[in-house]
């Protein structure tokens, strides 16, 4: 994670971000000091903190940063020139940490569009910030399988804003982001039962970026119908206000970057 001391919205570079929109960088603080303190609650998880960069906004979501998997990571190229300065500050901390850094030669923004499923497989978005023949060099470097699915909807510009893996190979997703084939190969590759859709009003309200720690899922002010379905699927949800981030178009798988 990347503390907001310098977050906030000045250039728009997808559907959310509306350019000189006010964020309260008091309130960014304190709902990110939220999201880590309940992450970290009663040791779920250890957080590494990337040092935040005056002039580079969006540091702070972390899941573009890389794919990691195992001792390796391949690290961000990013589409948009507003982000490309916070590559190496990734890099630097990836390889103070121990990882083998690999670079892609195309764009590519790591776990916005790199997920793994299940243990087995790893789901990849492109379209919009990734560029297809990224996959392969997933494949390659880490022997997984890739699924390819195309995000046609610009408010859906990364994966993880619309697809979220959980244990047990359950997933929640939200189908209007995707093609007929992307559907096509979700239904194939996910048991109907362990499927779970949102509506698009979850949708937006970032339902699919969530984090995952155990049986406990964070997210965004989840709906009652979400927060039930995911009970009874044996999970535990922890609902946060991250609404100062969703100005930039990023909830709390954004704000993370899964290292183990």
């Amino acid at each position: 994670m990347s503390p907001p001391d310098y977050f906030e919205v000045t250039y728009a570079i997808n559907p959310w971000m509306k350019g000189d929109t006010p964020v309260d960088r008091s309130l960014a603080i304190q709902q990110w000091n939220q999201l880590r303190s309940a992450l970290c609650d009663k040791a779920r998880a250890r957080v590494s903190l990337v040092k935040p960069v005056a002039g580079l906004p969006d540091l702070v979501f972390t899941a573009n940063a890389a794919f990691v998997y195992g001792d390796r990571a391949i690290l961000a190229r990013f589409k948009n020139e507003e982000r490309r300065g916070e590559e190496p500050h990734f890099r630097a901390s990836l390889e103070t940490l121990g990882y083998t850094v690999v670079e892609p030669p195309v764009a590519f923004e790591g776990a916005g569009d790199a997920l793994v499923y299940d243990g087995r497989l790893v789901l990849a978005g492109y379209r919009q910030r990734t560029e297809v023949s990224a996959h392969q060099l997933i494949s390659r470097e880490f022997g997984l399988p890739v699924l390819s699915l195309e995000l046609h909807t610009e408010h859906f510009y990364h994966l993880d804003t619309c697809l979220c893996p959980l244990d047990g190979g359950h997933l929640i997703y939200y189908p209007e982001a995707f093609d007929e084939y992307g559907l096509k190969v979700i239904e194939a590759n996910v048991p109907e039962e362990k499927r779970l859709s949102v509506t698009g009003a979850e949708a937006r309200n970032f339902a699919c970026n969530a984090v995952q720690v155990g049986r406990y899922i964070f997210l965004n002010q989840p709906s009652s119908r979400l927060s039930q379905a995911l009970n009874r699927r044996g999970f535990e949800v922890v609902g946060l206000d991250l609404s100062e981030f969703l100005k930039a178009g990023g909830s709390a798988k954004c704000l993370t970057l899964r290292l183990a």
